[in-house]
Formats: C-alpha cells, sequence, structure tokens
C-alpha cells in the first residue's frame, strides 16, 4: 500500500502495519539532528505519510508599521511579541449593527486556492491536506479573549448572531476547496485548557456543536475527511465530538485532564481516530530515551490495534528535547 493509502485505511478503522506516522522539529531540533547523525540524510528516510498542503485563506492586511498587524475584522496585532497580543480589538461592544464584517471574498485568496492546488496535484503517493485557515474559535480575534468568555456567558444572543456569520464564511471556505483533489480538509479551535473545556460543556454544546456538525457534513458532501487540531482537555466533550462526524481529532495531549490516549482509544477509537498522543509535555522533554522509546512502542502496539490512529508527538519537537530524546524519536519512528 502506498502511504497514504495506509493513512486512509486507519481513518476507516482497519488495522494497519505499518502504522502511519508525522514527525515535526523546531529548526533548532532539526540541526542537532543532522550534527549527530553527520548529515541530514535521516530526513529523507522520512516517509510522507500526510502532507499539508497549504491554507486557502488569510485573514491579515498589510501591517501598518513593523511591530503590528491589521486583520480583517478590524483588530490590531502586536506582532514583535510571542505569542501575537490584541493592542484592539475589532468590535469593541457586543453588537454587529455598524460593524463592517468581512465577507467571504474578503479573506479567500484565488492565488492560495490555485497554489494549494498545484501542491495536492504534485505530492503524489501522501494523504493530503488543506487548510481553510479559519475556524469558529477566532471569535476571539474580533472581540478579544478576555471579552468573548465574557460573551459567551453574558451575550448569548450576540455570541450566538457572532458564530453564525462565522460559520457562514467557514462553509464559504469548504465550498472554495471542492474542485481541489485534497483528502481532507483540516481546521483548528482550542476548544480545552489543561484542566478541560475551555468555555465549559454545556456552552460548548450550544455554541459549537451544531455549528460544527453543520461544517463537518459540508466537507463530508465533498468525499473529504474532517480534521481538526484541538489542545488541551476535550474528554467531557467526546461523546457530542463523536456526534458531529469529526473524523480525525489531532494534538491529543496526554497531560490533559482524561485525555490518556489509552482510555480514549477504549472509549471511542472505534469512532475516530486519534493524531498525535505523544506527550510534548512529559515524556520527550523530561522522560529518559528508554522511557520514550518504550512508550512510542505502546501507542504503535495500543492505539494503532483495530485501526484509527496516526502516530506523532502532540506538538513539534521543541528547542527544549535532549538530543538523546530526538534521537529516540527519530530512530523509533523511522526503523519500526
Amino acid at each position: 500500500m502506498t502511504p497514504r493509502e495506509i493513512v486512509l485505511q486507519q481513518i476507516r478503522h482497519h488495522e494497519t502495519d505499518p502504522v502511519p506516522y508525522t514527525l515535526a522539529f523546531e529548526p533548532s531540533v532539526a540541526v542537532r539532528l543532522d550534527e549527530h547523525f553527520g548529515s541530514n540524510a535521516w530526513r529523507k528516510r522520512i516517509t510522507p505519510y500526510m502532507a499539508q498542503c497549504g491554507a486557502i485563506s488569510s485573514i491579515w492586511q498589510a501591517p501598518p508599521d513593523p511591530e503590528h498587524r491589521q486583520d480583517v475584522f478590524g483588530t490590531l496585532w502586536r506582532t514583535d511579541n510571542v505569542p501575537p497580543t490584541v493592542v484592539r480589538p475589532g468590535l469593541s461592544r457586543p453588537e454587529l449593527e455598524g460593524y463592517a464584517f468581512p465577507i467571504l471574498e474578503d479573506i479567500l485568496s484565488p492565488e492560495a486556492v490555485s497554489q494549494v492546488t498545484e501542491r495536492v496535484r504534485k505530492t503524489g503517493n501522501s494523504f493530503t491536506i488543506v487548510a481553510t485557515g479559519l475556524c469558529l474559535w477566532q471569535s476571539w480575534y474580533i472581540r478579544g479573549f478576555e471579552e468573548t468568555m465574557m460573551d459567551c456567558a453574558a451575550e448569548e444572543g450576540f455570541y450566538t448572531e457572532l458564530l453564525d456569520r462565522l460559520t457562514d464564511l467557514c462553509l464559504g471556505l469548504i465550498e472554495a476547496c471542492r474542485d481541489i483533489p485534497a483528502d481532507a480538509i483540516m481546521m483548528g479551535d482550542d476548544w480545552g485548557v489543561q484542566r478541560g473545556v475551555m468555555i465549559g460543556p454545556e456552552r460548548w454544546r450550544t455554541f459549537y456543536k451544531p455549528r460544527y456538525t453543520r461544517i463537518f457534513d459540508a466537507i463530508h458532501a465533498q468525499g473529504k475527511v474532517a480534521i481538526m487540531h484541538c489542545c488541551g482537555s476535550v474528554a467531557e466533550i467526546m461523546d457530542d465530538i463523536v456526534d458531529t462526524g469529526l473524523d480525525v481529532l489531532e494534538s491529543v495531549q496526554p497531560e490533559a485532564a482524561g485525555m490518556s490516549p489509552y482510555a480514549l482509544k477504549k472509549g471511542w477509537g472505534d469512532n475516530i481516530t486519534f493524531w498525535g498522543c505523544l506527550g510534548s509535555q512529559s515524556t520527550i522533554p523530561f522522560g529518559t530515551s528508554d522511557e520514550l522509546r518504550d512508550e512510542i512502542r505502546r501507542l504503535r502496539r495500543e492505539m494503532g490495534k483495530g485501526g484509527g490512529y496516526v502516530l506523532a508527538p502532540a506538538k513539534p519537537l521543541r528547542t527544549e528535547t535532549p538530543i538523546e530524546n530526538a534521537v529516540a524519536v527519530v530512530e523509533e519512528f523511522l526503523d519500526a
């Protein structure tokens, strides 16, 4: 089977040998690995099971100065910070009347659509993924983070209307992917924090579940797989996530509350594919190389049983990764 076919088999919940993987690094880690192995030849041994071919939209406008950027929602960002921070939200009050909400043409880039399409066509035997470049939790880009958290609790009517408008934009972007011959469309919403669902399970069910069900239905109508990047703990809403029709949940940080990969596999592994699960806050930076090797083997063995798994670090290997652990990851991923 080709790498693409192996990934598709896993998503269809058929066991494969090998178990597919993805492997990403921060640049400094890759350089240290080149030094350790004596060349960059190891990079060519990474099997390209999945190819992320880019986003078809952008929310960013021309920077007003070197330290700032403005987005299409009118929000001004300080970009010389890591991560960027909101200086002035585009919408100062929970009221859409009189606000110039962007339309699809403001964010959809025909040039990006052409470039992404070309990348997909040139990718060969990998499972190909395109991104919308927009998601619903980016509502906080419009109002600011703290204000959005308060809107969820105190301005339900306003927040509902705001999410409906963002949903329409997302659906428009998905429609723009119709003629791109990719296997999947990926979005990214950080529903969880370390201890649980950011806005709480009940509000997530009210605001997000019905809208993402529509979005994933639109992706499936094109014959494509729906993938969601999500950090943090979403254990409390896993039944709901499955109900939305999501095919693949990516990141799966095992350190977050309730996010043991093995418990997730036992509870929902027949109905959704997990992509990630190797601890970037624990095992990779702080475990011994032997502990890391053992965990990778266990993930491959237990999570891959019956299909529904793509092996990956929850985050790209970070700068603080000890070289012996980075070597262990590379050798275990590439030599299995």
